[in-house]
């Protein structure tokens, strides 16, 4: 597993590391693709699921995507979407979105991110 950050987020909910097909965050292991932001962490359908993303307006300003092992475009329309409702997305590999969040988290800003899991040993990557 790889860890991420020992830092002192107070209430906030850092990622604490990432391994093949879960996250720890704020100390719990959640398995598969997940969004998170200071207060709140649920599950995440990947791309198809833009509606629990939109849902975040208002409460984010800048929402990390994180697209697996590797960095990936992000689909247009997604990224139209969540913009239109005034949710700034960047794409990176996942291991890079979860270190960034965690950065802009520890600087108070309002930041989420919504991450592809890594993948898991003997599955393909996409």
């Amino acid at each position: 597993m790889s860890l991420l950050t020992e830092a002192d987020f107070g209430n906030a909910l850092p990622i604490d590391g990432y391994g093949p097909g879960f996250f720890r965050v704020a100390g719990e292991v959640r398995r598969g693709h997940l969004w998170v932001m200071a207060d709140a962490v649920g599950a995440w359908g990947g791309f198809e699921d833009l509606a629990t993303l939109e849902a975040l307006a208002g409460q984010i300003d800048l929402l990390f995507i994180g697209t697996g092992a590797e960095i990936a475009h992000l689909p247009k329309p997604f990224v139209s979407a969540l913009e239109a409702k005034g949710i700034m997305c960047e794409g990176m590999a996942t291991p890079s979105a979860a270190r960034t969040y965690n950065v802009l988290l520890s600087e108070g800003r309002r930041v989420g991110c919504a991450l592809l899991a890594m993948p898991e040993a003997g599955e393909a990557r996409a």
